[in-house]
């Protein structure tokens, strides 16, 4: 993969067990700043944990900067806990705070997705996991699964970066002064292992597809086995056409995906690619003990990804989402195993033979679940360009020539 830096000590954080422990440590550790991006921060145990250790680093002198997407915030953040911050010095700010009354508007859906946190520029943590207890989830009782990494190295120059970027037009957008460029430090970014990654981020502007083309480039090059685990998996043509291409080369591909009915358009519209992907030999894994929030892959047990983008209209034509790309045996086939595990305990395999016998009101509900997700999407705005409206053979041949022409 290209554009991967060397100089990394990336640790694997699985679920909030890892993360909010880990978190907090170094939020106790800060010595000058702190800068929080997330889509939520919740109420509750997780939460007050996460925003007392944030009090605490500004009673210590270190500037907080938090910033949560507003539609996440409406939905869990009370006025209560951001009262709490604000009033302690936590300098806090809403990404689009202002939902509007149409209910299918496109601006409504382009939301600050990412989960990023970086402290003193020497320390970020990137992934999946929102400022949310993982049990926070009404009628199940296992915990969501879930990742992150906390990650050392070169790449925090970028991370630090694309947070200020993001951060600044916030604060012109709220018509603030942007203070932070005269006490904002840079990132460290000396060599502290040998872990080579990259950070790639998702935004409206000249990284519209990033996220989308590292995957589909990471396929194009797997050799003998992708597993990728999806919250929410909906692609578009030209990702379906990787994964296919993959099966079709003796690629071994698994798909783990959310088998517990959350979203019900999403979850009954996916099922129309069922068929065609058991058909192309890959291998769909339905996760049913608790509910699989992750988005994760790893290729041939040396490239993984972890971040906050799912596989679908929402993370890869509207949401700012950042994904780290990470090229290393130890820590892909850490993944892997975890992955393996979560399969074997708590995953169900979907059957070629099973699938064609299903009812016909089964197929009759993804049917419909496609038809009214695709109609979502043209109202809002959605780029047909990314291959999730019918093709004609024709454009699809023509599209192949294409990407045969441009390397991603």
């Amino acid at each position: 993969m290209r554009n991967l830096v060397p100089g990394h000590a990336i640790h694997l954080l699985r679920g909030g067990n890892d993360f909010f422990p880990a978190l907090i440590r170094a939020f106790d550790a800060a010595q000058h700043e702190i800068w929080l991006e997330t889509y939520i921060f919740a109420d509750d145990v997780s939460g007050q944990a996460v925003a007392d250790a944030l009090i605490r680093a500004v009673q210590r002198g270190v500037n907080v900067r938090v910033l949560i997407d507003g539609w996440g915030a409406r939905l869990y953040l009370s006025k209560a806990l951001a009262q709490k911050l604000t009033s302690a010095g936590v300098d806090l700010l809403l990404y689009r705070p202002e939902v509007e009354n149409q209910p299918f508007h496109f601006r409504r859906l382009r939301r600050l997705h990412r989960k990023l946190c970086h402290i003193d520029g020497k320390v970020a943590f990137i992934g999946g996991i929102n400022i949310i207890d993982d049990m926070n989830t009404p009628g199940h009782t296992p915990p969501r699964i879930d990742f992150a990494v906390r990650v050392e190295g070169p790449i925090l120059a970028e991370i630090v970066r694309t947070m200020r970027r993001v951060r600044a037009l916030v604060e012109l957008s709220h018509l603030h002064n942007i203070t932070f460029e005269k006490d904002a430090l840079p990132a460290v970014t000396e060599a502290v292992g040998t872990i080579r990654a990259n950070l790639v981020v998702r935004n409206n502007l000249k990284q519209r597809h990033a996220i989308e083309r590292a995957y589909r480039a990471a396929l194009g090059r797997a050799r003998n086995e992708a597993i990728i685990a999806c919250a929410y998996f909906f692609p578009g043509w030209r990702f379906q056409k990787a994964l296919i291409a993959a099966a079709q080369r003796g690629v071994k591909v698994t798909l783990l995906l959310q088998g517990r009915v959350e979203y019900k358009i999403m979850h009954y519209a996916v099922r129309t690619l069922y068929e065609k992907f058991l058909d192309a030999g890959i291998e769909i894994q339905e996760y049913h003990r608790s509910f699989l929030h992750a988005k994760v892959a790893v290729i041939d047990g040396q490239v993984a990804t972890i971040g906050s983008s799912n596989i679908d209209p929402y993370s890869f034509l509207m949401a700012r989402e950042a994904n780290v790309f990470i090229h290393d045996a130890g820590f892909a086939g850490q993944l892997r195993g975890v992955l393996l595990e979560l399969i074997a305990d708590g995953a169900k395999p979907v059957s070629a033979s099973h699938w064609r016998q299903r009812s016909l009101m089964t197929r009759l509900l993804s049917v419909l679940a496609l038809g009214t997700l695709r109609l979502i999407m043209a109202v809002t705005g959605a780029d047909p360009e990314n291959g999730w409206f019918p093709m004609s053979r024709e454009a699809q041949e023509a599209r192949g020539r294409q990407e045969s022409e441009v390397r991603d």
